[in-house]
């Protein structure tokens, strides 16, 4: 729960971040990408409509490399995949930081794309649920969706379910709140706050990833 809720404070924040400092331009929702992208191609403003269309195939690559990385044939080149993606997404993020906002833009929201699509492609699961760590649709309809059940049925376990939901939806739009406020505030290198968070994701990952094997180790030892 901890992880889920750490990774859909650096979806809320990198969309906030790209939208306000690099060019209006979102870096998790390719729905809005694709509604402004329409909106200026029906005005003639070919030029910000492709701005919009780069973003979308970067997110289209990054769901190929996450695949990619999951093959069972890159066991032998990459042992545990969840945690280089998290470790390939805090290096692109470090870098993006020395990018200043005279570049273009375009040479972030790229990389910022690549990098949520890898990671929205690799962690899908919240305690056993589908979920996403980079938009909030499917999660606000899946809370709500529990809730309704719980509310209608006195179930226990969708109410519980809609309180983890709640709490990634929570934590999404906690994560755009800062992301707003500090890249008006730092500019560019804003986007290292949720690099330190991604560190802090693979500190999590590497000590619950410990903790189950020393309880399987047990098991078998007690067998």
């Amino acid at each position: 729960m901890e992880f889920g809720i750490l990774l859909a404070i650096v979806g809320g924040f990198l969309d906030a971040y790209t939208f306000v400092g690099r060019g209006w331009v979102f870096a998790n929702s390719q729905t809005g990408n694709f509604v402004l992208m329409g909106i200026e191609a029906a005005t003639g403003e070919w030029g910000k409509a492709v701005l919009h269309a780069v973003p979308i195939l970067a997110f289209i690559v990054g769901v190929v490399v996450a695949e990619m990385i999951k093959n069972p044939s890159m066991r032998l080149f990459i042992q545990d995949s969840e945690r280089a993606v998290l470790i390939l997404e805090i290096a692109v993020l470090f870098i993006i930081g020395f990018i200043p906002y005279t570049s273009p833009n375009i040479i972030v929201t790229v990389a910022v794309s690549f990098v949520c699509s890898v990671q929205v492609s690799s962690f899908r699961k919240l305690v056993g649920s589908e979920y996403n760590t980079t938009m909030i649709t499917g999660n606000l309809r899946s809370a709500t969706q529990k809730a309704y059940i719980a509310f209608t049925k006195r179930d226990k376990e969708s109410a519980l379910k809609a309180i983890q939901f709640s709490k990634v939806n929570l934590s999404f739009l906690a994560g755009a709140i800062l992301g707003g406020l500090l890249t008006s505030l730092i500019g560019a290198k804003a986007v290292w706050i949720p690099m330190i968070v991604l560190i802090c994701s693979v500190i999590l990952f590497s000590v619950d990833d410990s903790e189950c094997k020393n309880e399987n180790k047990n098991a078998v030892i007690e067998v």
